[in-house]
């Protein structure tokens, strides 16, 4: 930098310094979690996720999604399924006012589930369930004590290797979570849930779509290019009985 705070030129032929994060794989760490964790490192949305106080990355890709569709309002009384760590609680809690922070406006209602445990969170009620098990939407109605303005599902089985294994089982999560929102959802409700792109979210899709006014894929700048993620959004419950 020269005295009069221009930069100088860069003479010695080189170009700029490579900032990116790497990581060496340790003795007893598989290549795949050394990729991982030199993704996560290198993620800026990890890293913006920190300073902002977010429980996790996951947290941006609500906020994109209700930026877009503005489904978490003042008064709204929301589901979210597969809570955990509570980054998208994180998001909704404020934006419906579950914690009365904003006086004046209506007091929304948030009940969140998961099969691990949830660090409390002010405004939030959560619960461990496992969401497959029989009689876990007659416990999570129960929980709410009357109809839900919102479901939102980020539920994900765990990984097998195997992509259309893995796909199935996530499937299965948000087919779950469609007919549960179908005895839930208020009129005029919505329906976000997280699936992978491989073919069988279409009869989903279908389903969706004989119950809602509008459904559509959505892949929110926060999901990574490289991944095969992707978001169901369903808006205007008609209400009735499901399928």
């Amino acid at each position: 930098m020269t005295k009069d705070n221009k930069p100088t030129r860069n003479t010695s032929g080189r170009g700029q310094r490579d900032l990116r994060v790497r990581v060496k794989t340790a003795k007893g760490r598989k290549i795949s979690s050394t990729r991982w964790l030199e993704r996560q490192l290198n993620d800026p949305y990890v890293q913006k996720a920190r300073r902002e106080g977010f429980r996790g990355r996951a947290a941006f890709k609500i906020l994109e999604l209700d930026e877009r569709f503005r489904f978490l309002v003042p008064g709204a009384r929301v589901v979210d399924l597969g809570a955990a760590p509570g980054g998208w609680a994180q998001v909704a809690v404020p934006k419906i006012n579950s914690n009365n922070a904003r006086k004046g406006k209506p007091v929304g209602r948030l009940i969140g589930v998961d099969i691990q445990e949830i660090d409390p969170m002010d405004g939030a009620e959560f619960h461990v369930l496992d969401f497959l098990e029989d009689g876990a939407d007659d416990k999570v109605k129960a929980w709410l004590g009357g109809g839900a303005d919102v479901v939102m599902s980020d539920m994900a089985a765990a990984s097998s290797g195997h992509k259309q294994t893995d796909h199935l089982r996530i499937m299965a999560l948000v087919e779950a979570a469609a007919y549960f929102a179908f005895d839930v959802l208020e009129p005029g409700g919505t329906f976000v849930a997280k699936v992978l792109a491989g073919g069988a979210e279409s009869d989903v899709m279908q389903v969706l779509k004989r119950h809602f006014d509008k459904t559509i894929h959505v892949k929110p700048p926060a999901s990574r290019a490289d991944s095969s993620e992707k978001f169901l959004v369903a808006t205007g419950f008609r209400g009735g009985v499901a399928d």
